[in-house]
């Protein structure tokens, strides 16, 4: 059981490299050479706006929450 586990984190997502050659090819059939690096990079851009979104809402909330904590203070 403990070799199973060590093989499933060698690989990425549970799939080993056959299959996931198999699955870049397909990729490349369907959409082409020249496409591929443009997918590749709007999807980067994509989570890289999505983290940044969401780091920003992170800050937007502590930020909230201090300005309640000092409110309640100045009521005191």
């Amino acid at each position: 059981m403990n070799q199973v586990n060590e093989r499933e984190r060698e690989t990425m997502f549970g799939l080993n490299p056959w299959e996931l050659g198999l699955i870049f090819l397909a990729i490349m059939l369907l959409f082409g050479a020249k496409r591929v690096p443009e997918i590749a990079r709007s999807f980067g851009k994509g989570i890289r706006e999505f983290k940044a979104s969401v780091e920003s809402k992170e800050d937007l909330d502590e930020k909230d929450a201090d300005d309640k904590l000092a409110e309640t203070a100045d009521k005191s």
